[in-house]
Formats: structure tokens, C-alpha cells, sequence
């Protein structure tokens, strides 16, 4: 069979494509671990593995795992044992539970081997880089003090078969997964046979128990406490003595925000030192001697007040707070000290970028450090704090590990896991000036070659959800190159609202989104029609989340566009508001009137021109309701003339158990496949495939004849 041009070419190739996450780096610098995720054998999910990357960049990187259940989270302690979760069987254990446990492969090589199993698994697991002290992040069920009772409880369950959540605060469940019955904690991890275990054995009659997966045992540290909605990250002091940890402070009529804890790893003892009411706060890296951490403070949002998240030197003593480059227009994630305690390096957006930045700590002048065309992420410091390990990806490449000179800049990528893959074409830079003057940026990608039309490519509009983001880096779900390899054009711009412009930009749009957001997204689509290698008559919108709200938005206020793709979208923001998974997030940006004002579902009639709905059923974000009302009311009461049998250019794409994204490799070319028709057959004007072909079940072509 030919090979297709590109991997962007053929969607089976482009599935298969092997996708880099995630670093850790032994407190030595030898040694450097990322994650590698590719299609299982089946096709129909991904699995991942740990490969070791030579941090000189001369050897070539080699696996270190290989499972069918895979392997994540990978961290080294002092000594240069590496840690990592997986739910592979454990070859000593034919009955173990296949939840994820936690493995070890020894500093002095060998085999790796589960050094933690319980029930409800573990899900991540931190180490102090001078110390031998490691923390896990695990479950534990409500009633339980420890883990015998977190066992019995568990046990219960499973025999009874019982999954209900009995819930007695808000929220219930956070973008793809429900919140409950096992509430995550912070465990120390110790060494020797848990005492409560043993105890309760003793009492029960049973013999005891010396099997090698429980030489080691939890010790909570978090217990009664309320993390946040995401796994609790603990950020843990260098000599491992004690963790910060964010920490869930419910408030009055179903709202609730983030404090920062102490917990100090010898003796458990654990007091909140950062609260600050009207505000959240979250914990970063801890300075090399321990006093200090870089912390995120932001005021709570109301309709007036956006977002302003900003960095601050807090003392992990007292939580006192110094103020951290606020002259600076960026919102910075802090990611690591340098070795000396003078400066931090963060990550922010910044013009269509994400570069690595130093901050002086004592003066707070701000440093950019890379000057590359990409994003960061992952960032990782050298013991001599000479050298920065990170990964980064832009729209030419997907992520890649890669070696940061931290005092010249210089980036150099190093022998990895994967090679780069050729892209079906070009990127370039667009802006334009919105009538009130602010400034529009967008990517343009283009296909290779002069266009096929004396008009000019086809365009595609993408706009990208969030709203708070920018496209600035890679993405396997919305990638242009898909769509250049068909011959379109693909915008990608950062309208009011994006991250990495300033405050300003935000403000524009917080509240309205109907407003600054749209009018600039037509304003940079605008200055994009008038090249002369795009066709202003062939363009299509296209938008996901908040990206598909615009593209709703956009649907009932032009008829510009020949077609319109809509995924996960906000339709009704009164259905919306109440019912998606962090409603008190949503009722602090809106008044119930601004909310009614920027509703796409009010102007149904107006919509004339085709749209492919898409969504999954579990999808809490945007709940599936919003998806059901979008396609009714498009066909009952848009504008769009219907046939007397009820047959309709509008489509609705259903994935019964998929999320807010698409997860799974058969469903993504699904997606895809669907989208590409939709648009050939409304931009391109194509005759539209049969059924199957549509949901690209149709059998592959022979083979050539060689």
C-alpha cells in the first residue's frame, strides 16, 4: 500500500503518531524520564510507557516500561529510585485488584516491582528531592481514619455492589469524571506493614500477612480536610520535612475557594497559613532552603472582575506575603527555583507563545529566556542550575523533550522517543486592529503550494475554547495540518479574552462574551479574506466549548460562512449555567441579565446557514442537554428552510460515551472523517459520501500492485 504523503494525510497514520508528556529528572541530573502515549493494540485507546532520555543528549533514549495497562507519573527520589502508578498485574500477586498501584525500579537497576497496593488505588506520588521521603495522593472513602477503614468500607462496596454517592456539598462531579465516594487525600509513604492493617487482622483472627507489596504503608496527612477539584499536588520543601498542599474552602449557596496548607511529614500536623477571604490562592515550588514559595493569589471573579492571577514570595511560616513582579502584564505559572534561591522560572503565555522566563526574586524584573516559536511546559532544573530540561511544542511539531542553556537561552533537542513529523505546510502570523483600536493576532496555517483555485484556499475559522487560553501550542484534537492536507486554510486567531496580551484583552471581553469576542474574531477573519491566496467565498467556522458558544454565537449573527462546526457547545445559558459541573465559577462572570443578553439560543432564527452539532454524552462541562436543545431548536426554528419530510442540511454527531473531548483513536477519526465531509460537501461543494463512508467505516483500499 503508498504511503500517504504525510501522516496528516491518512488519519490512521495520524492516530498512531507516538505523543510526548510530562518529565522528571533524578536529583542528580543523570538521569531523565518522559511518557509516551500510542494506540493499543486494539486501536481503540492509548497506552502509555516511561523512556529514559540521555540528559547530554548523546545516547539515544530507550523504553523502560511496557504494559498493557500502561504507566504515569513518574518521579525519582533522592537516591534515584524511580516511582511510577500502573494497573498492571503484579507478577507475585495473581488475585491483586486491578487498580493502580505504585511501582518502583531500583536506583541500582532491575525489575520493577509494586511497593504499594490497596484498594481504590493510588493516583500520583511526589518525592523531596534531598531527602528519602516520598508522598502519594490516594483515595480514601468518607468514615474512614485510616487504611483498615478505608479497606473495610471499600470491601463492603464491592460485595454489595453498591455505586451510589450520597453528596453533602457542592460540586458533584468536575469535567469528565464524578467526585466520590473516595475523596483524594495526601498520604506519607512509609516504610514496614501498615500497623492499622495488622491490627485489624489480629482482631479479626487472620493470620498475619508478609507479602512484598505491603513492606510499605500510608500515613494520611490530609484527613477531614477538603482538597481541590483536581488530584491535590503537594508541593513538598526540598529536604522533605513538610508539603503544601491547596486546600477547598466551601462558602455559602454552593461556592466554595482554594487556600493554601502546611503539613508538616513527620508528625501529620497540618494548619492553614495562606487565607485570604474574597480571594483564592495556589501553592507553588518551595525555595531551595525552604522558606519561601512562589505562590498564585487571584481575587475571586465577579461580573465586573476578571480573572488577574498573581505571583507572590510567601514565607512557609508564617504564609506572609510579598508582592512578585506586578508590573509585570502576564499571568505566570511558577514552575521551579533556581538552585541558589536568587530567581524562579515560570511559564506564560505571551503573544502565541508560551517561553520559559526568569524572575529575579529580590527585585522582581522579569527576564524572557526563550525566544523560540513554541510553547512550554514541564520544566525541569539541573542540580547546578546551569541547564533546564522542558517540554515544548509549537504548531510545526508536537511535543518534544528538549535541553534549555538557562544563561544564553540556547535550546537544544535531545535524542528522544520520537522524530518530528513533516507537516503538509506553512505557518504564518495575521493581525489587525479592532475598531477600538486593541490589537488581533492569529496563526495562519497554509497549505504547501500555490492554491489550487485561482480564488485562493478555502478558509476555516477555528476558534478556541477556554475562553481564558491561546493558541500557542500543539493539539492532538484540533490539529490544522488535517485540514491544510485536504487543501484548506486554517485561522487560528486569539480574540478578546485569550491569555498572553494582558489584562486589558481579558477585560474586553469578561462578561460580554457576545461582544469584543465576536466582533474581533470578524475583524481578523476579515483581514484574512483579503489575501489574495484565501477565498473569501469558500469559508467555513468551527469552534469547541467555549469555541463552539462562539460558534453558535457566530451562526445566528452572519450568514457569512457556508458551514458551521459546533462541538461541546454552550447553546441556552440559562440551561447551562446551573447545570454544568462548576456552576459557582459560571454565576460569578454573569449577572442572570448579561447571561440572557449573550445567549446564542435567541437568535435560532436567524441561523441560515448548516451546522454539524457534535457532542458527548459525558460530558460534564457542557452538559449533554445543551447539545439536545441545540439540534431541536436548529431544526424546529432555525432559518434555514427544511424539507416537508423532515430531512435537514443540519447535522448532529453523538458519541454515547465520550466526554468533553474525544478520547479514543476510533472516535477521533471518526470526528474527523465526519467534519471533513460535512465541509466538502458545504465549502468545497462535493457531492456528500454514503453513510458509512461518512463515519469512515469504509474498508481500505487494496494494496497497489508492485
Amino acid at each position: 500500500m503508498t504511503s500517504p504523503a504525510t501522516p496528516f494525510h491518512d488519519l490512521s497514520h495520524y492516530v498512531a503518531l507516538p505523543r510526548v508528556s510530562g518529565l522528571a529528572l533524578s536529583a542528580d541530573g543523570t538521569r531523565l524520564v518522559t511518557t509516551v502515549s500510542t494506540p493499543t493494540s486494539s486501536g481503540t485507546g492509548f497506552v502509555s510507557a516511561l523512556w529514559e532520555l540521555d540528559p547530554a543528549g548523546e545516547r539515544a533514549a530507550y523504553r523502560l516500561t511496557r504494559s498493557a495497562k500502561g504507566e504515569t507519573g513518574a518521579a525519582f527520589s533522592a537516591g534515584g529510585d524511580l516511582y511510577f502508578t500502573s494497573a498492571r498485574p503484579d507478577p507475585d500477586d495473581e488475585d491483586g485488584e486491578p487498580s493502580a498501584a505504585l511501582w518502583q525500579v531500583p536506583a541500582t537497576g532491575g525489575e520493577a516491582r509494586v511497593v504499594l497496593r490497596r484498594p481504590g488505588g493510588v493516583s500520583g506520588v511526589v518525592c523531596a528531592r534531598d531527602a528519602e521521603r516520598t508522598l502519594v495522593v490516594a483515595g480514601l472513602l468518607p468514615g474512614a481514619s485510616d487504611e483498615a477503614g478505608h479497606r473495610t468500607l471499600h470491601e463492603g462496596r464491592s460485595e454489595a455492589k453498591v455505586d451510589a454517592i450520597l453528596h453533602s456539598s457542592y460540586p458533584v462531579r468536575y469535567w469528565d469524571h464524578d467526585l466520590g465516594p473516595q475523596v483524594p487525600q495526601v498520604f506519607a509513604l512509609e516504610d514496614g506493614p501498615d500497623p492499622s492493617l495488622e491490627k485489624s487482622e489480629e482482631e479479626a483472627g487472620l493470620p498475619g500477612t508478609t507479602d512484598r507489596a505491603r513492606q510499605r504503608h500510608l500515613r494520611l496527612l490530609t484527613g477531614g480536610q477538603h482538597p481541590p477539584l483536581h488530584e491535590p499536588g503537594p508541593r513538598m520543601a526540598p529536604d522533605g520535612s513538610f508539603a503544601l498542599v491547596d486546600l477547598t474552602v466551601p462558602l455559602g449557596r454552593a461556592d466554595l475557594r482554594s487556600t493554601i496548607a502546611r503539613v508538616d511529614v513527620a508528625d501529620g500536623g497540618l494548619r492553614t497559613i495562606l487565607d485570604l477571604e474574597g480571594s483564592e490562592a495556589h501553592a507553588g515550588p518551595v525555595s531551595p532552603d525552604g522558606t519561601r514559595a512562589v505562590v498564585v493569589v487571584g481575587e475571586m471573579t465577579a461580573p465586573d472582575r476578571p480573572p488577574h492571577p498573581r505571583l507572590h514570595v510567601m514565607d512557609t511560616g508564617t504564609g506572609a506575603l510579598t508582592p512578585l513582579a506586578h508590573d509585570w502584564d502576564r499571568w505566570a505559572q511558577p514552575v521551579a527555583w533556581t538552585p541558589d534561591g536568587s530567581s524562579v522560572l515560570v511559564l506564560a503565555d505571551s503573544d502565541g507563545r508560551r517561553p520559559v522566563f526568569r524572575i529575579d526574586v529580590a527585585d522582581g524584573t522579569v527576564e524572557q529566556v526563550t525566544h523560540d516559536e513554541a510553547a512550554w511546559s514541564d520544566l525541569v532544573v539541573s542540580p547546578d542550575g546551569a541547564t533546564a530540561y522542558g517540554v515544548r511544542s509549537s504548531y510545526l511539531f508536537p511535543p518534544e523533550v528538549v535541553r534549555l542553556d538557562l544563561a544564553t537561552g540556547e535550546v537544544t533537542p535531545l535524542p528522544g522517543p520520537t522524530e518530528r513529523p513533516q507537516v503538509p505546510g506553512r505557518l504564518e502570523e495575521v493581525e489587525t486592529t479592532a475598531a477600538d483600536g486593541s490589537r488581533v493576532r492569529a496563526w495562519l496555517a497554509l497549505p504547501e503550494g500555490e492554491p489550487t483555485s485561482a480564488a485562493g484556499h478555502p478558509l476555516l475559522l477555528w476558534i478556541h475554547g477556554g475562553p481564558l487560553g491561546s493558541w500557542n501550542a500543539w493539539t492532538w484534537r484540533w490539529n490544522p495540518w488535517l485540514m491544510t492536507a485536504q487543501g484548506y486554510a486554517v485561522l487560528l486567531p486569539d480574540p478578546a479574552l485569550s491569555t498572553g496580551y494582558g489584562q486589558e484583552l481579558v477585560r474586553r471581553g469578561w462578561g460580554a462574551w457576545g461582544d469584543a469576542p465576536y466582533t474581533d474574531l470578524m475583524a481578523v477573519t476579515d483581514a484574512t479574506v483579503a489575501r489574495s491566496d484565501i477565498d473569501a467565498d469558500r469559508t467555513a467556522a468551527m469552534g469547541g466549548s467555549f469555541g463552539g458558544y462562539m460558534a453558535n454565537w457566530v451562526a445566528g449573527h452572519t450568514d457569512r460562512f457556508r458551514a458551521i462546526v459546533t462541538h461541546a457547545s454552550l447553546w441556552a445559558l440559562d440551561g447551562f449555567g446551573p447545570t454544568t459541573d462548576a456552576a459557582f465559577y459560571w454565576q460569578r462572570e454573569m449577572t442572570p441579565q448579561m447571561s440572557a443578553d449573550h445567549s446564542p439560543h435567541r437568535f435560532v432564527e436567524q441561523i441560515v446557514t448548516p451546522m454539524l452539532v457534535i457532542h458527548g454524552d459525558k460530558d460534564y462541562r457542557v452538559p449533554i442537554g445543551e447539545g439536545l436543545r441545540l439540534w431541536y431548536e436548529l431544526l424546529s426554528r432555525s432559518g434555514l428552510p427544511q424539507a416537508e419530510d423532515g430531512t435537514t442540511p443540519h447535522r448532529f454527531l453523538y458519541f454515547p460515551q465520550e466526554n468533553h473531548w474525544i478520547m479514543s483513536p476510533q472516535h477521533a477519526k471518526v470526528w474527523y472523517s465526519v467534519v471533513s465531509a460535512f465541509l466538502a460537501e458545504h465549502v468545497l461543494g462535493e457531492e456528500p459520501p454514503a453513510a458509512a463512508e461518512h463515519l469512515g467505516l469504509t474498508p481500505p483500499p487494496a494494496p497497489d500492485a508492485q
